[in-house]
């Protein structure tokens, strides 16, 4: 089974892709999304969808996993990356892949065993996880999170 996870983000949504075979893991690809922030607000949301659509169509996954959104302070900043995550559920759904949905602590905690874990502590038991694992960057190895939480979660 070939699981994809998302990190949404309208500057740089990270996507990571794992094979899971019985309980064993294997790292298939992983990188991101990055927009322009300069870009109109459209142009960035469909760069998003057509990348993410290209991801998809080049690695088939069966099922789809997304970090779900925490909300800041700054309510504009929530809107966009709110919209960011849909786009990212639009094109998974379009794709007509399963969606499971995870909270930020529950991806650390089954990742690393705690939920208030940080990137860094993510990031060495990724390598642990997934030997040999190139890292496209913080957004991608948080997806590759998000795709084991869900391995490790799903029947």
């Amino acid at each position: 089974m070939l699981i994809i996870g998302i990190d949404p983000s309208l500057s740089c949504t990270g996507w990571g892709i794992v094979a899971k075979s019985g309980s064993r893991l294997s790292h298939i690809a992983n990188g991101h999304v990055r927009t322009d922030a300069k870009a109109p607000l459209p142009e960035r949301l469909v760069q998003i969808d057509r990348e993410l659509t290209d991801v998809i169509l080049a690695h088939r996954p069966d099922a789809a996993a997304v970090e779900e959104v925490f909300v800041n302070t700054n309510a504009q900043s929530t809107l966009k990356l709110g919209q960011a995550r849909g786009v990212c559920l639009l094109a998974l759904a379009r794709a007509g892949l399963p969606i499971s949905e995870y909270a930020a602590r529950l991806v650390k905690k089954a990742i690393v065993g705690t939920g208030g874990a940080d990137k860094a502590q993510v990031q060495a038991m990724l390598k642990v996880l997934l030997p040999g694992v190139k890292l496209a960057g913080a957004d991608a190895a948080d997806a590759l999170a998000v795709a084991i939480a869900h391995a490790h979660s799903a029947r």
